[in-house]
């Protein structure tokens, strides 16, 4: 088979790793790709928005399975272009990506379908949100409707951080057109858990959990990231939990999908709050989480080509899906800054240590080759994922590698996988 990837960071990159891996797969490419990725796979200069284009190389280079990675092109309807071609796609419909476009879709189909989720309100006028808050409960959470980067949920610690943050998302637009709707939202605790899910429209297998950490700085202090770490599985995703979400969230997610007539075909990944009063939902996204991929494929033994073609085949409830007994931890190492100000075009030495080094990966996601090497090109620039017999050995064998590279400007957090210590 030829394959092609759509994107160019760290999520594309462990999905290539997969795909290389895959005994069906003859020849490999990425539009854009990455530095890491040209590795496995040829890389065409092509944006991920550009359905057209896409449309055409799948086409001209008689492509029998097209991955979309991100979720920009995925709400866009990048995945409609193929559909409409008669070409086989792994990626939700636009109709059916918009549970991670909109939150107040989202927020409105969990409500509709009982599924468990915060209490909220959605505005669409700033002075309007601005009078809700005078009366509301703190602290609380507020959440620009549409895509940004994962960056556009802000928790407010008090009112005057919260209309600061109506001003910031609403009339700043700090995320653009998709601060011009805003979800208000009770403030959950709890454990924060992600689990993607293969879908095939109609059937939903979960894959093994997994648990990332937003903020910038150890401690959970700082901005909100694209996420800095993340470890898999998380040991307070109990059996119990599994069942929970099975039969309260994951199925009915699917059924409720199908009944607006959107059937979602693709990854449904599911960020949950492990409250008191049981699992909740935090958000849906339409894709494979980024750094989430970075553990969760690593640790998974089935073919993923083979997976990927039963959910397009709705045949998904033949595969049994099987993951390894270890554990992964993945350690994002940024440029300092992140996710503000920072520099780029270092040159990044130690690459070739992780060539020989079983159960090693260094993903790419903010790289770039030039004449000088391979050089920092983003804010979140490599993903050092390790293996282990357990949470514990996986994580002190993440952080030994992160020494194995080095660039000017290099940051990390040190504390990725803390909460394993108080299981």
């Amino acid at each position: 088979m030829k394959v092609l990837i759509v994107g160019g960071g760290g999520r594309e990159h462990a999905i290539a790793v997969k795909c290389s891996e895959s005994k069906l797969v003859d020849k490999l490419f990425a539009a854009p790709g990455n530095a890491g990725i040209a590795k496995l796979a040829e890389c065409v200069d092509i944006s991920v928005m550009d359905a057209d284009k896409l449309v055409a190389f799948a086409k001209d280079n008689n492509i029998d399975l097209t991955i979309i990675g991100p979720d920009d092109p995925l709400v866009a309807g990048v995945a409609d272009a193929f559909i409409r071609e008669g070409l086989r796609v792994f990626g939700p419909a636009k109709n059916a990506a918009i549970i991670e476009g909109s939150k107040a879709f989202s927020k409105d189909l969990m409500k509709k379908y009982n599924i468990p989720s915060a209490a909220y309100e959605v505005f669409d006028n700033a002075n309007a949100a601005l009078s809700y808050l005078e009366t509301a409960k703190m602290p609380i959470v507020l959440k620009a409707d549409g895509l940004a980067l994962g960056k556009g949920v802000l928790i407010c610690n008090n009112l005057e951080e919260a209309k600061a943050g109506v001003k910031t998302l609403m009339l700043d637009k700090q995320f653009g057109t998709a601060g011009d709707k805003i979800v208000i939202e009770e403030f959950m605790t709890g454990r924060e858990v992600s689990v993607l899910c293969f879908c095939d429209g109609t059937h939903i297998k979960p894959m093994t959990s997994a648990q990332d950490h937003k903020r910038a700085k150890d401690g959970d202090k700082g901005l909100n990231t694209g996420g800095m770490g993340t470890f898999s599985p998380s040991p307070f995703y109990t059996e119990e939990v599994d069942k929970f979400c099975k039969e309260k969230i994951y199925q009915p997610t699917m059924d409720a999908m199908k009944a607006e007539g959107r059937d979602f075909t693709g990854i449904l990944f599911c960020g949950l709050m492990l409250t008191e009063d049981g699992p909740k939902v935090l958000e849906y996204n339409a894709r494979f989480g980024d750094p989430e991929a970075q553990v969760v494929l690593p640790r998974m033994k089935n073919d993923i080509i083979e997976v990927m073609e039963a959910c397009i085949d709705g045949k998904l409830d033949e595969v049994d899906l099987q993951f390894e007994d270890n554990a992964a931890v993945c350690v994002i190492l940024a440029s300092d800054g992140y996710p503000e100000h920072y520099d780029k075009g270092f040159v990044i030495n130690g690459l070739d240590t992780f060539d020989d080094k079983d159960g090693y990966y260094v993903f790419h996601a903010g790289t770039k080759l030039t004449d000088k090497g391979i050089v920092t090109n983003g804010g979140r620039v490599l993903g050092v994922t390790a293996k282990g017999d357990d949470l514990f050995k996986a994580r002190a064998n993440a952080y030994e590698a992160t020494k194995w590279i080095d660039f000017e400007n290099k940051y990390m957090r040190n504390d990725i996988g803390k909460a394993i210590d108080e299981q």
